[in-house]
């Protein structure tokens, strides 16, 4: 659907959620919004909820916080992995995020998550979780806000394109160029000035280019890894 929607000029969207506060343990309304639509679920924000646990907004933190997933989380992965909906991991504690991965038959997705080596605040990925998630063919998108992407985890929007870059280079020595893609998070965080919105996206594609990325590479990052991501799990 999606590629008919690109082919015809036409604006494509995946429903999706982000905590999944509106979902009952009994899992009654996970199958009520998947049969409206729901094809993408972010088990948590950064708030436990009656599935799991939320990292905090701290800098410098660590994932490791918190336990890993309740029961009723438990059985919201394996109901998804028979739904095909896509599960992300940002914002899910360390724990849980290994929850996910031991119980997950589908690949693991942090849509909006960059490099906790580079900037250390929890909402970031460690090591131990890119290469969790480059053993099951997965990917990470890229957050543009600046509070995780500087490495003083300052929310600060006078924030340069090289960051981004740098994390992105990470990001491909991980997972490899078909497991990386743009997260954004334009939606209230704080973003680069240099990109502001939407409409600032050619600057970080002319940064890429003039850090010698090639234009194939460049497309897997800018949409084609997440039209071959949505294609394998929801199908």
């Amino acid at each position: 659907d999606v590629r008919n929607a690109m082919a015809q000029g036409s604006i494509a969207a995946v429903f999706h959620i982000e905590g999944v506060e509106a979902i009952d343990p009994e899992l009654t309304m996970l199958d009520v919004l998947h049969e409206a639509g729901l094809r993408s679920l972010g088990i948590v924000w950064s708030r436990p909820n009656a599935f799991g646990h939320g990292v905090p907004f701290r800098f410098p933190s660590s994932p490791d916080t918190g336990p890993g997933l309740t029961d009723a989380g438990k059985a919201l992965v394996k109901a998804c992995n028979q739904l095909k909906i896509m599960i992300d991991l940002s914002h899910l504690n360390e724990k849980g995020f290994r929850d996910v991965a031991a119980l997950s038959d589908a690949p693991l997705v942090a849509t909006h998550s960059n490099v906790h080596a580079i900037c250390g605040h929890s909402r970031n990925l460690t090591d131990w979780q890119l290469g969790a998630i480059r053993e099951t063919g997965g990917m990470v998108g890229l957050n543009f806000a600046t509070g995780f992407l500087r490495e003083d985890g300052r929310m600060n929007a006078d924030t340069s394109l090289d960051i981004m870059v740098r994390h992105i280079d990470s990001l491909l020595q991980a997972l490899g160029e078909d497991g990386v893609g743009l997260g954004s998070d334009f939606d209230g965080a704080m973003i680069p000035a240099v990109i502001g919105d939407v409409a600032g996206l050619p600057k970080l594609i002319d940064a890429l280019a003039a850090r010698g990325f090639g234009r194939a590479l460049i497309e897997k990052i800018a949409y084609r890894n997440w039209l071959n991501m949505l294609e394998k799990t929801i199908g």
